[in-house]
Formats: structure tokens, C-alpha cells, sequence
């Protein structure tokens, strides 16, 4: 007779997390800390954790440490709005992504970025990334990123009160909608923008 039920030692208690099995190497160990540290919002032992990481990675000169550790620290600050120093930290993980060509590193990058440049209420070099994150997606003709991009773009233009160029962006992401035959979106896009000329 063939059985299908479960072991009782396989069943968990209800909530009960499977408990993860901890590097071996000290510093991969100090950053999976981090990242747990980070999903829990226990921001002070999250930094504290990707510091220590990131040393680690310095004094092995692990160019992949750095870069993540690097942008971790970065989300770190960025969640305590601690803007410049976000910056700082994306720049570095930046300059090594950039290094060894790696565009979805980049592209990531960039999304934090203007997250970190909207912070500082640096709208112009917010957009500028944008648009750059517009040409990559372009390239690698992904429309669904050219949208999302876009609707950062215009949340930008709101924020600096041109509702003109918001209306005409949304026009063009409603026009991106309507070539892959999404009508109702398109349409959404439309009609907003149509409020948003009347308004201004």
C-alpha cells in the first residue's frame, strides 16, 4: 500500500520560518545578516552588517562584494532618508558595474538613483537618468520598462507642477498602450491627459 501522507517531523508549526542555512564564509554570512537585517527594517544592524561585509570584500578586493555590498549600504541609507549618502554608496556600486559592463546592474542602479536625486530635489538630474534609462530600454526593446520609466518621468513633471509635459507624456505612454492593443489602459492614459491640458 502506498502512502501519501506527510511525516509528522515534516510538518511545521503555522508561521514556523524554515530556518536558513548560514554561509560558511564569514563575510557572505555578515551580508545574508544584512539582508535580513534590511527586510526586517532593523536599519542600525542592516548598516552595521553591510559594513562589515563590505570590509571584507575591500581587503579580498571582490569587485561583486563591493558593487552589492556597496548598493545594500546605499538602500540602508536610502530608507532612512539619508539621501547624500545613498548617493555616495550607488556611485561606488556604479563606477563597478560600469567598470565590467554590466547594463541590469546599471539599469537598477539607475531606478535607485532617481529615487535618491527626487530626495534631494534634484528633478533635472532625476530626468536626466531617466532619459538615459529610456535609451537602454530602447535598445533592448522592452516597452513594458519604457512605461514605468515614463510614469517616473511624468510623477517628476508633477512634482514640478508642469502638468503640459505630464499630459504629454501620458499621451505617449497611452500611444505605446494602444500599439500592443491594450485599448482600456491606452485609454486611462488618454483621458488623464486630456484633464491634466484643461487643468493647466
Amino acid at each position: 500500500m502506498i502512502s501519501n501522507i506527510q511525516s509528522m517531523a515534516d510538518i511545521k508549526k503555522a508561521g514556523q520560518k524554515e530556518e536558513k542555512k548560514r554561509s560558511s564564509d564569514p563575510i557572505q554570512a555578515e551580508y545574508d545578516d544584512g539582508i535580513a537585517f534590511l527586510k526586517e527594517k532593523d536599519l542600525a544592524q542592516a548598516a552595521v552588517a553591510f559594513h562589515n561585509a563590505l570590509r571584507g570584500y575591500e581587503e579580498k578586493k571582490h569587485q561583486d562584494g563591493i558593487a552589492n555590498a556597496s548598493n545594500q549600504l546605499g538602500n540602508v541609507c536610502l530608507e532612512k532618508g539619508e539621501f547624500e549618502k545613498a548617493k555616495e554608496h550607488y556611485q561606488r556600486a556604479w563606477d563597478i558595474c560600469d567598470r565590467f559592463e554590466d547594463p541590469m546592474s546599471l539599469l537598477a542602479l539607475s531606478m535607485q538613483l532617481v529615487t535618491v536625486h527626487r530626495g534631494l530635489n534634484d528633478n533635472t538630474a532625476a530626468l536626466n537618468i531617466c532619459f538615459d534609462m529610456l535609451d537602454t530600454h530602447s535598445l533592448n526593446n522592452n516597452p513594458q520598462g519604457t512605461v514605468a520609466t515614463m510614469e517616473t518621468i511624468a510623477d517628476i513633471y508633477m512634482a514640478m507642477g508642469d502638468k503640459a509635459k505630464v499630459a504629454d507624456t501620458y499621451r505617449t505612454i497611452a500611444s505605446i498602450h494602444a500599439n500592443y492593443k491594450h485599448k482600456n489602459i491606452a485609454e486611462k492614459f488618454l483621458t488623464r491627459a486630456k484633464e491634466l491640458e484643461a487643468e493647466a
